[in-house]
């Protein structure tokens, strides 16, 4: 699965290692939270109603009577933080994917990490996995606008295979297949990028 990728806390450092995890026996159990250090978590929070985007890792939501431009725009930097993401892991680098452009902070470190520590296996995936996003909060009058989102994460379709043989990994048979993800953005810029995610041990 991010964080295939290790981002962590502001206080406690934990490893966000969505894809490393998904081929532990403990799958999710493993899982841990990740988070940026830049401060954007101490002012009061004004929730928005929530607004949810296609159950697509690529959709690409639009501004409409129930999701603003920038619950849009926030929808679609998470959307996309996946695309490149996916790339990435299906030839084992990063490098030539445009995956820093959407995450940042430790969620770029994180999945870097992630991604030597599958080479070092001989493993790379195939097809991606698939979401249904909800935009929970957003503050768009600090400093560093930020936001909260939910997403149910389906990794059915996302599959782990050794690069040489093409044969699948073996996973574990009680894995959480499709599981609550909590994620945090921030606008850098005028750009939205994906800071924070915390796998959940609960299905969706």
């Amino acid at each position: 699965m991010t964080r295939a990728s290790r981002p962590q806390g502001p206080t406690t450092l934990r490893n966000w290692k969505p894809a490393t995890a998904l081929l532990s026996a403990s799958a999710l159990l493993t899982l841990s939270a990740c988070g940026s250090n830049n401060g954007s978590t101490d002012s009061a929070k004004r929730p928005t109603s929530p607004s949810t985007a296609a159950p697509s890792a690529s959709a690409s939501p639009s501004p409409s009577s129930s999701v603003s431009v920038d619950q849009a725009a926030v929808l679609e930097a998470y959307s996309r933080m996946w695309d490149e993401q996916a790339k990435a892991y299906a030839k084992g680098d990063a490098k030539g994917t445009d995956l820093d452009k959407y995450a940042a902070a430790l969620a770029l470190s994180g999945t870097e990490d992630d991604l030597k520590d599958l080479r070092t296996k001989g493993i790379v995936t195939t097809g991606a996995p698939t979401h249904k996003t909800t935009v929970d909060v957003l503050e768009t009058d600090k400093k560093v606008p930020h936001a909260k989102l939910t997403d149910c994460l389906d990794s059915a379709g996302w599959r782990f295979i050794y690069r040489t043989s093409g044969k699948p990994v073996e996973m574990p048979k009680d894995r959480l297949v499709r599981y609550v993800t909590k994620v945090e953005a921030e606008k850098w810029g005028k750009q939205w990028k994906i800071v924070d995610i915390t796998p959940q041990q609960h299905a969706c």
